[in-house]
């Protein structure tokens, strides 16, 4: 067990009476409740915490916020273990077990370290030069990136906890609770609007808790306490800690992860360990700080190297010494506030370097100096030394002259400060260059947000507190139409961070040692420098060579350092070189707290027909299909699917077999214009319809291709029933809706969905009618009820309906009856159908029942083709109007080499052909070769005693007879197929009009 070596007898917002047990990498270490892990880990001396991604050189903490590098961990054990968690973010409590990452077989002995032996021979751009040739090879190659990819390992098991989801509205919301986001919501709040106040961290305060600032005459900590009681007496007032805002999107909604119970060992049941908040504000006040900057100089990759602003954090927050004989190196007045604070608890503070000439600090050099520190202005650090960990740096002035060693055990560094613009630039704002700040600050934004204080690149803290209550007051005296009164306490003692000099990051003298920009990434000064002799000079084309930013902090420390590099590089400005853009989330957020509790069965809701006992009690296997359930086919024994279709095929259609197809959408259409609307909605003409007919029916989408297809019944002079494909039923009475309500609001026309109000069979094969004639009342003789007949009946007694329609392509009947005598209905046909062999078949059997037939089905009408890509052009009316047809006779729509639908055959007579496989000339042949067409739907067709298959082939059926390949690249197979009609089996429709 280590002792609490770097452990401070007072300060820090830790419980120091109580001890918290906790594992890293299998060693226990002790802290304390108010303690992070990566504070914890400070406070015993624990410097090495991980390895870097691609050299694996060793890394230490370098932060204390959510722009956390290195401390990357994996927390807990067996289904609850997380990778890629930042030890900064990491709140400790009793039993936690952490691991450090990327690494094997220890931390400490890395045997992946060797990489940096060869890290001349593998600088950026590498994967890009080095796996191209020879190409066949890919595949080898990708098994080894793929290993060694990644930091973290997931669990691979299921998620034990639970997540859930809320919405929110307000008035203002208020991102960030440091000392502008209070001061913000202290005025809002009093004004009566409603307010929400997000803040990442369990407690509020942000840099107020770090910082020896006074307000008021006391201490930051205490003006917070008082905020915070304030705001807790206001009903008006919502406070989220423990809320990080990962994204800002339309509409003024900021998506959030709650982390509710991250910061206990074992979540309790039915509470949700985390909760993801969709907030829509009318205005939103974005006050999410700034984050400190790095400088590159040599081996400032060490364990020991951390931002000043960190060191001062665990000094002052936690308690934590992050070293007792710290080298500061910095380019603007944080740096000397950090060396204050060091030398107030006694550590030693050897030298600080500052870039600046002599002066630039004003009174803080001199305090430092008073302090007995050496203050070497106008030089630089150029490299940290040690091997897991700083053991000195060597220094040496800009103007030339000695470099000099200087022993120390830590390096606190701090190129400035950047305003955390993310969500700003997430809602769509622009960012601009603020000269005398150097830094990028938030422009204008379309969506109603503000930012203020340091984010808005306002470092001083009165400045944050009045910037803050002054956005407040103005949105609330908008929203609430009444001015505020406020006041804003008084900030006593210098703002150190109002002057710095961010622009001029100095790279010093190259003295030996890589130059880390990104230092997760480990992107190096001199990969930036190989991207702009090779010409990826664009800030986006640098990202992607070089991976800069590419991380899971997403540049928070790196990208402000490279913009400047390759602005010196250019010689330009950082500016006129610009920025990456901000996307979502801020930092990496949980899959399932995203999923929330549509997970399993509850992923979407399910939709089970009324027959949906009966499929259970035969052993059905399912099939999604849209939100419906359907019976994919009914194996017997120990059959595999192919047996069972086969079976069920053949049954069908050598006697007879039943289907539910109660998920197709069901549309009734009822008024005087009800004809008139359906003849605009489908390509060909329905207004002549006859009383007790049926019709197929084809709807375009407006740009002219394909959409849905199926049946409408004419059952009254006014009234039609319409069918949809199962998954287009909600589409469909959208779009119909949309028409009816927008385009043609003269027409007198009622519609309703009514798909869950019947239950739907079909009956299908040269028996249908013979079970069917000892059910239903009316007669069911070829004369009296023929090919595409509809009526309404009696079924066994109970009103129904009947259409004569086949999907199938044999003689078939549908049967639609009420719902709640639905599975009744169902038995009594399989009853009545005994005698004849009847069989269940599923969505397997009926696929491959329409291949066999040539019907398109979703595979075909994929979004890409025209109805005369798939056989359908004689269904366009040139007498009428119809949705799209102002956009079918477009030139591309009537080339006649465009793919159009086709039958396949294997040329052995055999052999499967894959769905998706490409059509080629030969496959064998050298790439680039050109893609003919594709393979949409697949089937063994029992009847044929072969495997068949539709596709998608240029120039369609003029081609038939042509042989080519159906190449299947990823399994590098192949098959020589034949193109024939994609009608296989009964291409004139003699077995529908028995």
């Amino acid at each position: 067990m280590s002792g609490q070596s770097f452990r401070l007898d007072k300060g820090g917002a830790i419980d120091r009476s109580v001890t918290l047990d906790f594992t890293f990498d299998g060693q226990i270490f002790q802290g304390h409740p108010g303690d992070t892990l990566a504070s914890a880990l400070v406070a015993n001396g624990q410097r090495l915490l991980g390895r870097s991604f691609k050299y694996h050189r060793p890394r230490g903490l370098y932060s204390v916020g959510p722009e956390e590098p290195n401390a990357m961990v994996e927390l807990r054990q067996g289904d609850r273990r997380e990778p890629n968690t930042r030890a900064t973010q990491v709140e400790l409590y009793h039993g936690l077990v952490a691991q450090s990452q990327n690494r094997w077989p220890s931390l400490k002995y890395d045997i992946g370290s060797v990489n940096q032996i060869a890290s001349k021979f593998i600088p950026a751009g590498f994967y890009y030069k080095t796996f191209m040739w020879p190409a066949t090879w890919w595949e080898k190659y990708e098994f080894f990136i793929c290993r060694a990819a990644g930091l973290g390992t997931a669990s691979g098991q299921p998620d034990p906890d639970e997540y859930q989801k809320m919405h929110a509205h307000c008035d203002i919301l208020i991102v960030g609770a440091g000392p502008a986001g209070l001061s913000a919501a202290r005025v809002a709040g009093s004004s009566g609007a409603r307010v929400i106040l997000v803040d990442e961290r369990e407690a509020p305060g942000g840099w107020l808790r770090f910082d020896r600032s006074f307000i008021e005459g006391d201490p930051g900590r205490d003006w917070v306490r008082r905020v915070m009681l304030e705001l807790s007496g206001m009903d008006n007032v919502r406070i989220l800690n423990r809320t990080t805002a990962f994204g800002y999107y339309d509409h003024n909604m900021v998506a959030a992860v709650e982390r509710v119970q991250d910061h206990v060992a074992v979540p309790a049941d039915y509470v949700p360990r985390q909760r993801l908040w969709a907030i829509r504000a009318k205005r939103a006040i974005l006050a999410t700080g700034a984050i400190e900057q790095p400088m590159a100089f040599g081996d400032n990759d060490r364990p020991g190297v951390m931002l000043a602003g960190a060191a001062r954090a665990y000094v002052n927050g936690y308690g934590a010494l992050p070293g007792r004989k710290a080298a500061i190196f910095t380019s603007n007045d944080s740096g000397y506030r950090t060396a204050l604070d060091l030398l107030d608890v006694d550590a030693g503070v050897v030298t600080l370097v500052d870039t600046r000439p002599e002066g630039a600090a004003g009174p803080w050099a001199q305090a430092v100096k008073d302090r007995g520190v050496s203050v070497r202005s106008g030089s630089a650090v150029v490299r940290a030394k040690g091997a897991h960990e700083v053991t000195a740096v060597d220094v040496m002035p800009f103007a030339g002259g000695r470099l000099e060693t200087i022993a120390c055990d830590m390096v606190a560094v701090s190129g400035g400060w950047a305003p955390a613009v993310h969500l700003h630039s997430q809602s769509g704002g622009k960012l601009d260059w603020d000269q005398d700040a150097g830094c990028f600050v938030p422009g204008a934004s379309p969506q109603a947000c503000t930012s203020v204080g340091a984010c808005a690149g306002r470092f001083g803290l009165q400045d944050c507190l009045n910037q803050g209550a002054e956005e407040a007051a103005r949105l609330a005296q908008d929203i609430m139409g009444n001015p505020v009164a406020y006041g804003v306490p008084a900030v006593q003692g210098p703002d150190d961070t109002a002057r710095q000099m961010i622009w001029e990051i100095p790279l010093g003298p190259d003295k030996g040692g890589k130059r880390f920009v990104d230092i997760q990434d480990d992107v190096t000064v001199e990969d930036i420098q190989l991207a702009h002799r090779e010409g990826y000079v664009s800030v986006e084309h640098l990202k992607r060579y070089t991976t800069l930013g590419m991380g899971t902090d997403q540049g928070k420390t790196s990208n402000m350092a490279g913009l400047a590099i390759m602005a010196g590089l250019r010689n330009l400005s950082i500016p006129e070189v610009g920025t990456t853009k901000f996307r979502p989330p801020y930092t990496p957020v949980a899959i399932g707290a995203l999923a929330g509790q549509e997970v399993g069965q509850h992923y979407r809701p399910l939709r089970r027909t009324p027959m949906d006992e009966w499929h259970v009690a035969q052993g059905a296997k399912w099939q999604d299909a849209g939100l419906w359930r359907r019976a994919q086919y009914y194996p017997q024994g120990n059959e595999t699917i192919d047996d069972a279709s086969h079976r069920e095929v053949t049954a069908t259609r050598s006697g007879v077999g039943l289907c539910d197809v109660t998920t197709l959408g069901k549309i009734d259409v009822q008024g005087p214009d009800a004809g008139e609307f359906l003849n605009r909605l489908y390509t060909n003409g329905f207004a002549k319809l006859p009383v007790g007919k049926a019709r197929y029916g084809l709807i375009l989408r407006e740009d002219g291709l394909a959409w849905d297809d199926g049946t409408t019944s004419r059952l009254g002079e006014n009234h039609y029933l319409m069918t949809t494909t199962t998954a287009h039923a909600g589409p469909v009475m959208t779009k119909m809706e949309f028409y009816l309500q927008t385009v043609w609001p003269d027409l007198r026309v009622h519609i309703t969905s009514v798909t869950e109000q019947w239950a739907g069979f079909s009956i299908a094969g040269p028996k249908a009618r013979h079970v069917l004639e000892k059910l239903i009342d009316i007669d069911l003789g070829n004369e009296s009820f023929p090919f595409m007949a509809a009526a309404d009946c009696r079924f066994d007694g109970c009103p129904a309906r009947l259409f004569r329609i086949s999907f199938s392509g044999e003689l078939a009947y549908e049967v639609n009856v009420s719902a709640d005598f639905g599975l009744e209905a169902w038995g009594k046909t399989m009853a009545a159908g005994a005698e004849f062999g009847i069989v269940p078949y599923g969505v397997e059997s009926l696929g491959t029942m329409r291949i066999e037939k040539g019907h398109v089905a979703g595979s075909e009408i994929n979004g890409q083709t025209t109805a005369d890509d798939l056989g359908l052009g004689k269904m366009l009316s040139s007498k009428k109007a119809f949705i799209g047809k102002a956009m079918v006779n477009k030139p591309g729509f009537t080339d006649e080499d465009r793919q159009k639908l086709v039958g396949l055959v294997p040329v052995d007579g055999k052999t499967w052909i894959k769905a998706g496989a490409q059509l080629v000339d030969d496959a064998s042949a050298p790439p680039p070769m050109p893609m003919l067409g594709h393979v949409t739907a697949i089937a063994f067709s029992p009847e044929m005693d072969m495997p068949i298959a539709l596709a998608l082939m240029s120039g369609g059926l003029k081609h038939e007879g042509r042989e080519l390949d159906a190449a299947f690249p990823l399994k590098d197979s192949s098959v020589r197929v034949r193109i024939v009609s994609p009608h296989f089996i009964d291409p004139e429709g003699k077995r529908m009009h028995v």
